[in-house]
């Protein structure tokens, strides 16, 4: 399917990516097949060394433009007048690649809960399967948030020289015990949903209700509610951080469902890039991409630490932080400063 830019000369395309080759996974299971619905937005230069990669973060999809509108598109800082940008749903996720919702070859029904648990690497496998079917030799910038990040960290352990720079956004390079934990409370959310464990499409959505509220708080600062939901009257019920926590609950289960919203939360948890490498350090000295991280100084969730120790241990780290009360979600909203440390970032020498 082909969109139509504002300029002619530009087009976005949605196309669909199907691997008739087996993906093992880390867990020992595999998929015999799989599909990657991924986006293009603009056109490779003749030497195809314009390549932007982008990598979703939890209940993100392959259209940059709808999500991250403020960094990608016709003049802003990816502009795809100057670079190809790329982004795949990723596996499990219901924007149209391989999810629980997919048909199982094997059985001829659908995979509920029967999916295979994916981690970051498998993730980053599957991306690689697809580089390697559009013949991108080169990626100028791969660029991930969050699960995004976690995801493209471990695909720059494995493409080399490659890839030329990589963007990890409020991420780690190992999940906490507090983000294991924070997932672990939306997934009990999900679990006490009486329709948890029936075989349809709705199973489990009140949960995943309550799932989004709690990730929504570890999103944002308790500075933000303040500033935004704090109620400026007297009441005794009905406040402004009730009702602005169970929107947030209702928007994401009208577009996602809990099954993806399990599989994805469980990938993020098994984030260890230094698993069968020797531990993280010797991990990170593997990379060879010029490597910038960025914290959030507000992040409740992936603590500004974790990306400090990423760029630290990398061959080619730099570190740069974002000023927000926005918490977690600042990567995905204060645009202006984003721009800034990437062009700080592309002007610096090695």
């Amino acid at each position: 399917m082909n969109l139509t830019s504002q300029y002619a000369s530009i087009t976005m395309s949605l196309e669909l990516f199907q691997s008739n080759k087996p993906l093992a996974l880390e867990s020992g299971e595999y998929l015999s097949e799989f599909e990657l619905a991924y986006t293009t937005y603009g056109n490779l230069n003749s030497d195809k060394s314009n390549v932007v990669w982008v990598v979703h973060a939890l209940t993100g999809d392959s259209n940059v433009t709808d999500w991250w509108s403020g960094l990608i598109g016709e003049d802003k800082f990816f502009d795809p007048s100057d670079h190809f940008i790329i982004c795949a749903n990723l596996l499990g996720s219901n924007y149209g690649s391989t999810n629980p919702l997919s048909i199982n070859p094997g059985t001829r029904e659908p995979y509920y809960y029967e999916f295979p648990h994916i981690t970051p690497r498998d993730l980053a496998n599957s991306l690689e399967r697809l580089r390697s079917h559009l013949k991108l030799e080169k990626i100028h910038t791969l660029i991930g948030g969050s699960l995004g990040g976690q995801v493209a960290l471990e695909w720059a352990y494995s493409l080399g020289n490659k890839l030329e720079n990589l963007v990890v956004l409020a991420s780690t390079a190992k999940s906490s015990p507090w983000v294991i934990g924070f997932n672990e409370t939306q997934r009990m959310a999900i679990e006490s949903d009486c329709t948890w464990g029936e075989k349809s499409e709705f199973a489990g959505l009140k949960g995943l209700e309550t799932a989004r509220a709690i990730a929504m708080l570890s999103y944002r600062h308790p500075s933000d509610l303040q500033k935004k939901q704090l109620d400026n009257d007297h009441r005794l019920d009905h406040f402004k951080a009730s009702s602005y926590l169970r929107y947030q609950g209702q928007k994401l289960a009208k577009r996602f469902n809990a099954l993806s919203y399990w599989v994805l939360s469980k990938s993020m948890d098994s984030q260890d890039l230094g698993r069968g490498r020797g531990g993280l350090e010797s991990a990170l000295q593997q990379i060879e991409a010029r490597v910038l991280t960025v914290g959030v100084n507000s992040d409740l969730l992936f603590l500004p630490e974790e990306s400090q120790f990423i760029s630290k241990h990398v061959k080619r780290g730099t570190y740069k932080e974002i000023q927000s009360t926005a918490g977690h979600d600042a990567f995905l909203i204060e645009f202006d400063q984003l721009s800034y440390l990437l062009q700080s970032f592309y002007l610096e020498k090695n």
